[in-house]
């Protein structure tokens, strides 16, 4: 058995169907956002009055995913008193997967939770319209162990062209970068945890290890994605929310 506590809780009259179950990593200390997180863990940080990690809920939720385990860790507590309070209908497995655990780790550390053949997994940070079924449908043509959601960041900074004769040619505000970063989003197949150790990161030791053997597929995904890292970022999601321009609510 791995070595952590959980919490299951059933409030939906109905057991969701479908069973895949996804992994939402809940641990982390948020530290670029301090000013917020000394009180509260970055997931119960608020866009329009609901913690992101309620929004990240939501939108697996829409696409029937509807079981779900939080991986705990800093003020962990916290995160099981609110969806205690209120699960929204959700199936939902509370796991202290460590203070200080790295995200493979985690990952690992619920490995007993997981008895279906596949399951999904999140950062507790990032909202997107992803079309998750579409994701499964690809991680499944790929015959892949994991699939990654890649997407095209923008850049912090407006970008000047400059011509040949060094004179400025054009501006282009916070354009999008021509290369595929990690967006989250992932499906694994359970031998996965064949290639995770107790405190790998998941984002280095792991995927590359995968990645050695071609084992890891990438969903290429150019529909809108945000994270949660600075408060300017919290700012950001709010003022998307408040002014009705939010692509990540696609619930009614």
């Amino acid at each position: 058995m791995q070595n952590f506590s959980h919490q299951k809780i059933y409030k939906s009259p109905v057991a969701a169907f479908v069973v895949m179950k996804t992994v939402i990593l809940c641990g982390g200390r948020g530290t670029r956002l301090r000013e917020l997180t000394e009180q509260i863990p970055k997931p119960l940080v608020e866009v329009g009055g609901r913690p992101i990690l309620w929004h990240i809920m939501k939108i697996y939720a829409h696409h029937g995913f509807n079981d779900f385990v939080l991986a705990l860790g800093y003020k962990g507590e916290l995160i099981r008193e609110y969806f205690e309070r209120d699960s929204n209908g959700w199936n939902i497995e509370f796991a202290d997967t460590g203070l200080d655990t790295n995200t493979g780790g985690r990952i690992k550390k619920v490995q007993d939770l997981i008895v279906d053949g596949q399951f999904m997994a999140t950062y507790g940070d990032g909202v997107s319209n992803i079309p998750l079924n579409k994701l499964v449908s690809h991680h499944n043509s790929t015959g892949a162990l994991a699939t990654i959601t890649c997407i095209k960041p923008r850049s912090q900074f407006g970008v000047v062209e400059v011509d040949d004769r060094g004179l400025v040619s054009a501006f282009a505000e916070k354009p999008l970068l021509p290369f595929w970063v990690n967006g989250g989003f992932f499906v694994f197949n359970r031998g996965v945890f064949d290639f995770i150790g107790e405190n790998d990161t998941l984002e280095r030791e792991v995927f590359e290890r995968l990645a050695s053997g071609r084992r890891i597929a990438a969903f290429k995904f150019d529909g809108f994605w945000n994270c949660m890292d600075t408060f300017k970022d919290v700012q950001s999601l709010n003022d998307l929310w408040n002014s009705g321009r939010a692509e990540w609510r696609v619930w009614k």
